[in-house]
């Protein structure tokens, strides 16, 4: 019982977090008075009170987080913190459903980037900056927004860290303290944010588009306030900003702190994650150019290779902004765009996906299974830049590497069962559980997920709750020895 009270304990913090956060949309609606004002003022209300009684009915809990604890409140945050932030959207527009409402919300949370809304370019500006700011939070992970502030409870944060955290960051790359850590990952994440900003202002975005932008393509969430996603604006110097943006936080932000607090670039250059991504995805950028121009789908390279670039580079690194219907592109391009965003980004960043270093550990034990075939008696440790990397590590890779596939299989057969065709099943069980945002056909980048009904909404919906949670905080609750003392 203890355990359950530290858990609403920290919960009802986090709920006061997200009723603060609401707080800010409720103070735009006041200024711009674009009718939301009495919504987002009542949701701010129900978040703030229902966190502050959880809070103060709990303070004599223990304050520790077991691992059990730190497990059970990951996917507390993930699954029930979304049902306030839905407040907003379903009183101030009416005609939405709750389903579609916490699918909205979650693929924000997610940085998913799908969206069953249409009319963007008409939505209440409070609503569009609600959207965005939810991206933008889960984007560095509700959990190490907690750790960063669990000192004012005097909590220990490393199991919450390791349950839930994005991505796991190398440790000699941060500060000792796992608090000091979380709040130095934050910090070069609201840095950089700020000089997207900038940077998209000067590419020739109003200042309210410039900010929600920028915390979209920050958090890789991909959500835009135009129907039209990036193609909106047909801007060569924007679609450059977001590109080099979203590359930026598809690599490790561990790696980022430790560029900006040394004032050197050397970090990157001992990034082996970043390396593989861009190469992968640079290299995919300039092939898929090259078969888009020879098809005859665009009349000259350059063109093709701008187009290219940019929706390779944000499907890839699961943020989803588009500027054209790939849709539309032959058949291998947009399979290929999800299956990048399945591998790409790095460990550490605020992308989804397998990530790179999963990757690479795969491809490095599938060689050295046949080293060992060849040369059965031969000891030969895996190594990656240098380290060895032990069994656990590696089976561990491979046991969530099963559970991936296994999981998308699964979701994907039940979609199928719920009347969908094949391409589109399986596009948005890709898209979603990567957290990139639009699949093809039905789902596809000149459409959106509310063609779906509300069974399919909810499929995947928990496809972008395991994705982001990296599948083992949510299943590990369904093994019966996780319950027994």
């Amino acid at each position: 019982m203890n355990v359950f009270h530290t858990i609403l304990h920290i919960f009802g913090l986090i709920i006061m977090v997200f009723g603060g956060l609401m707080s800010t949309c409720w103070l735009n609606s006041a200024i711009v008075d674009d009718g939301t004002t009495t919504a987002f003022y009542q949701g701010t209300l129900i978040t703030v009170l229902s966190g502050t009684l959880l809070f103060f009915s709990t303070r004599h809990s223990p304050k520790k987080v077991s691992r059990k604890a730190g497990f059970l409140l990951v996917t507390l945050c993930w699954s029930l913190a979304p049902v306030f932030c839905t407040l907003p959207l379903l009183m101030a527009l009416p005609s939405l459903s709750f389903v579609d409402a916490y699918f909205e919300v979650i693929s924000g949370l997610t940085t998913t980037g799908g969206t069953i809304l249409s009319g963007l370019d008409q939505l209440p500006m409070s609503i569009n900056l609600w959207r965005h700011e939810l991206a933008w939070l889960g984007g560095i992970g509700i959990i190490v927004f907690a750790v960063a502030i669990l000192p004012i409870l005097g909590i220990g944060g490393m199991q919450l860290l390791k349950s839930g955290s994005p991505g796991s960051v190398k440790e000699s790359d941060l500060p000792p303290r796992i608090t000091q850590a979380a709040k130095a990952l934050w910090l070069t994440y609201v840095a950089i944010t700020f000089v997207c900003i900038i940077a998209l202002h000067l590419a020739g975005m109003g200042w309210f588009d410039a900010i929600c932008h920028a915390f979209s393509a920050m958090s890789l969430g991909g959500f835009s306030t135009h129907d039209n996603s990036i193609g909106f604006y047909n801007s060569l110097p924007i679609e450059i900003v977001l590109t080099v943006f979203q590359l930026l936080a598809a690599m490790n932000f561990g790696t980022h702190f430790l560029s900006l607090n040394k004032r050197s670039l050397k970090p990157y250059l001992k990034d082996m994650e970043m390396w593989g991504m861009l190469i992968v995805v640079l290299l995919s950028s300039v092939v898929i150019a090259s078969m888009l121009w020879h098809a005859g789908t665009y009349t000259d390279f350059f063109t093709a290779l701008r187009h290219a670039t940019f929706n390779v580079v944000s499907i890839a690194t699961t943020s989803g902004y588009v500027t054209q219907d790939f849709n539309l592109w032959p058949v291998f391009i947009p399979i290929w765009m999800l299956f990048l965003s399945a591998i790409s980004v790095s460990t550490g960043s605020t992308g989804g996906g397998i990530r790179m270093i999963r990757t690479i550990i795969l491809m490095k034990q599938a060689y050295l299974e046949l080293f060992k075939s060849i040369h059965p008696y031969a000891v030969k440790p895996m190594k990656i830049g240098g380290a060895v990397i032990s069994n656990d590590v590696v089976t561990s890779v491979m046991g969530f590497i099963f559970l991936y596939f296994i999981s998308i299989l699964i979701l994907v057969f039940t979609l199928l069962l719920s009347g969908l065709d094949f391409i589109t099943a399986f596009s948005a069980v890709i898209a979603c559980f990567n957290n990139a945002g639009p699949g093809l056909n039905m789902v596809g980048p000149a459409s959106n997920y509310a063609i779906l009904n509300d069974f399919q909404t909810g499929v995947c919906t928990f496809a972008m709750l395991l994705g982001r949670v990296q599948i083992f905080s949510i299943v590990i609750l369904f093994v019966p020895e996780f319950w027994r003392k």
